[in-house]
């Protein structure tokens, strides 16, 4: 569960005023998806949907276009590494999904997710570190300050 510094950070970050928030199934990544939406809406945003996605699955495909469908000003991601490379994968390769408008709770700015995704799959994505600093992600590395 992410704490204050990393969601004041992640929320002061995104733009626009509809977003749509991906998570992965485990329970931090259920809790920061269900903190950064209520804190959303409390500033008037629009929460466009919440898409749950597992660690591993058979096809991507259908978490991917309901993720991608809208679309929103902004994509905001709370997932583990490895489930959230494989979906980012599947969305780069069958949606508009961008990653320079997506946004990530620091798990999902890893250097694990992003070597797992694949180069230039999550290249300009941004995101909050756990201590409250920020990241973003290159072709084949994240930056972190």
């Amino acid at each position: 569960m992410p704490d204050a510094a990393e969601l004041r950070v992640l929320l002061g970050m995104v733009s626009g005023e509809v977003v749509t928030i991906g998570h992965g199934r485990d329970d931090a990544s259920r809790a920061a998806a269900g903190m950064f939406a209520e804190a959303w809406e409390r500033r008037g945003g629009v929460v466009l949907d919440v898409v749950g996605w597992p660690e591993e699955a058979a096809s991507w495909l259908r978490f991917a276009r309901r993720f991608a469908a809208g679309p929103p000003d902004a994509w905001i991601v709370a997932a583990r590494p490895a489930g959230w490379a494989r979906m980012a994968r599947r969305l780069r390769q069958s949606t508009d999904w961008a990653p320079e408008r997506t946004y990530g709770f620091a798990s999902a700015g890893s250097a694990e997710a992003v070597a797992l995704a694949g180069r230039g799959t999550l290249e300009g994505m941004r995101g909050a570190t756990a201590d409250g600093g920020t990241w973003v992600a290159g072709d084949g590395w994240v930056r972190s300050w």
